[in-house]
């Protein structure tokens, strides 16, 4: 990714991530801090995800590299 990812390209990858690896649909995700420069850094962020219909509230850290998430923790709210 370039200098002029934006935030929503950030959310984007974030979510193609949770959906690829985890198979969960994001129902919404808003930003807490955004501490991703040039494609590299964490994107904090409270999110509700959806799988099979059932809904569930998280806290999750991706860690981007080069502009793809290459880690993720996370917390059950």
């Amino acid at each position: 990714m370039t200098n002029n990812t934006t935030e929503e390209d950030l959310k984007q990858e974030a979510m193609r991530h949770l959906k690829s690896h985890y198979n969960e649909d994001t129902v919404s995700m808003d930003v807490l801090e955004n501490g991703v420069q040039d494609g590299n850094g964490v994107l904090h962020v409270d999110c509700t995800v959806s799988v099979g219909g059932s809904r569930s509230d998280w806290t999750k850290w991706f860690t981007f590299e080069n502009g793809k998430v290459t880690d993720l923790q996370a917390k059950l709210r």
